[in-house]
C-alpha cells in the first residue's frame, strides 16, 4: 500500500507516514502527531484536520455567500475557488473557540521579484511558541501560508481569505479570551482618504492577490478585530513587515529613545476619532515603525532565514520569563541592532527594490502600540 502525509500538529510541515504507523515524530519540532486511521472515507473526512472545525464551517459560511453573489470570487494567481454545496451551518455560539485562539499568516509570494524566504518559517515558529510556551490549544491556530504544498484553498492568504480569518478570531470572544494575530509578509504605506491618520497615510498589509484584488488597510483591521474587542479580553497583534509601526490604527505608540525612556504618542488626528476597543486590551508588536522597512535575514538565527521581529521576539520571550514589554521592546531591538541584519530580503516590493539600487544600510526598530496607555516597565508581557 502506498505511503501517505500527514500534517505535523505542533509545527504544520507535511510528514511522510508509513501506511501501518499509527503515530509519527517531526524530525523539525519532534513533536508526535497522531495518525488518521488509512482509509478513504474518514482520510476525506479529515483532510484538513489542521484546522478547526468551527474555523471550517465560519469560512463556509462566508464562502456560500460569497460565491451566491459572485461565482467568481477568489481569483488569484492560484485560480478560482469555487466551493462544492456544503449544508448551510450557522455561525457558532460564543465559548466554542476556547479562551486562546491565533490566526497566524505567512506569504511567501512565489514566483515573484519580491517574494520573500522566511515569512513561513516565521508562522511555523510562532506556532510551535505559542502552543509549547504560552499554552494555546494546536486546535485554535489557523495558520494561512501560500506553500506550495498547501492544497486546500481556504488555508491560502488572499485577501478574501485573511478578512474571513479575522472575523473568525474575533466571533464570539468574551471576558478572560486571549487573541494573537501574527503576520509575515509584505506592508506598504497608501494615501490617507478619511483624514484620521496624523501623518496623512494608512498603513496596509499585502496579501498574496494583493496585485488583483487590493491591500488590507489598517482602518479595516481595527474594524474588524480592535473595536469589538470586549472588556476583560485582550490581543496581540505581531506583525513582520515594512511599514508596520501602526497598521492597527491604535490610538497610542510608544516612543522610546536609545536609553529606554519613553512617553506615548496620541496618534488621532482628532480626539473624537474612534480607534480604541469596546473596552478590552489591544497591543501591537510591529517590525518597524511607519516610515521604515524590516528585513528578511540569517543574520539572527544564523542559518534560517527568518523576518527579524518574529526571531527577535520569540527568543527574547523563551529566554527571559517574566519580561515586561519594556524589557521585551529594548531587548529586540538590541538583538536586531547587534545582529548588524544589513540588506538581505526585505518586507516591501518597492522599498526592497530601491534600497538594493542605492545601497542603503536598513534601520529597523520594533514598535509598540495599544489601545490604551500603561507602565511598560511594570505590565508583564503575556498572550
Amino acid at each position: 500500500m502506498a505511503g501517505r502525509s500527514e500534517r505535523c500538529s505542533w509545527c504544520g510541515i507535511q510528514l511522510a507516514v508509513p501506511p501501518e504507523a499509527s503515530a509519527i515524530r517531526c524530525a523539525v519540532c519532534f513533536g508526535t502527531t497522531q495518525v488518521r486511521p488509512n482509509d478513504p472515507f474518514i482520510q476525506a473526512q479529515n483532510s484538513f484536520s489542521h484546522v478547526t472545525s468551527r474555523f471550517r464551517d465560519f469560512m463556509n459560511t462566508f464562502m456560500e455567500a460569497s460565491v451566491n453573489s459572485n461565482p467568481r470570487m477568489g481569483a488569484s494567481e492560484y485560480g478560482y475557488y469555487t466551493q462544492p454545496p456544503r449544508p448551510r451551518s450557522s455561525l457558532m455560539p460564543p465559548s466554542v473557540h476556547g479562551k486562546k485562539r491565533a490566526v497566524l499568516c505567512g506569504i511567501r509570494y512565489h514566483g515573484q521579484s519580491y517574494r520573500l524566504k522566511g515569512s513561513v518559517n516565521d508562522v511555523k515558529s510562532m506556532r510551535f511558541f505559542l502552543i509549547n510556551k504560552m499554552g494555546f490549544p494546536s486546535d485554535s491556530i489557523v495558520m494561512l501560508t501560500d506553500n506550495k504544498e498547501e492544497r486546500n484553498p481556504l488555508m491560502i492568504p488572499t485577501k478574501y481569505n485573511i478578512q474571513t480569518a479575522l472575523r473568525w478570531l474575533i466571533q464570539g470572544c468574551q471576558s478572560g479570551d486571549s487573541l494573537v494575530f501574527h503576520y509575515s509578509g509584505h506592508g506598504s504605506r497608501e494615501l490617507d482618504d478619511n483624514m484620521d491618520e496624523l501623518d496623512g497615510y494608512d498603513e496596509a498589509l499585502c496579501p498574496v492577490d494583493y496585485e488583483t484584488n487590493g491591500k488590507i488597510i489598517d482602518d479595516e483591521i481595527n474594524d474588524t478585530i480592535v473595536k469589538p474587542l470586549p472588556r476583560g479580553a485582550k490581543l496581540h497583534a505581531i506583525i513582520d513587515a515594512c511599514h508596520s509601526g501602526t497598521v492597527l490604527d491604535l490610538p497610542f505608540v510608544c516612543k522610546m529613545n536609545p536609553n529606554g525612556n519613553y512617553s506615548w504618542q496620541d496618534q488621532r488626528y482628532s480626539p473624537a476619532i474612534n480607534k480604541g476597543t469596546s473596552g478590552g486590551l489591544a497591543i501591537s508588536i510591529s517590525a518597524c515603525a511607519d516610515d521604515q522597512i524590516s528585513v528578511d535575514t540569517t543574520a539572527l538565527s544564523g542559518k534560517t532565514v527568518t523576518g527579524a521581529l518574529t526571531y527577535s521576539l520569540i527568543q527574547t520571550a523563551q529566554n527571559e520569563p517574566g519580561l515586561t514589554y519594556g524589557r521585551l521592546l529594548n531587548a529586540m531591538r538590541r538583538r536586531i541592532r547587534e545582529a548588524k541584519t544589513g540588506i538581505v530580503g526585505f518586507h516591501g516590493p518597492i522599498s526592497s527594490l530601491f534600497n538594493r539600487m542605492i545601497g542603503v544600510e536598513i534601520t529597523q526598530e520594533p514598535q509598540l502600540s495599544s489601545s490604551e496607555k500603561f507602565e511598560i516597565y511594570s505590565k508583564q508581557f503575556a498572550m
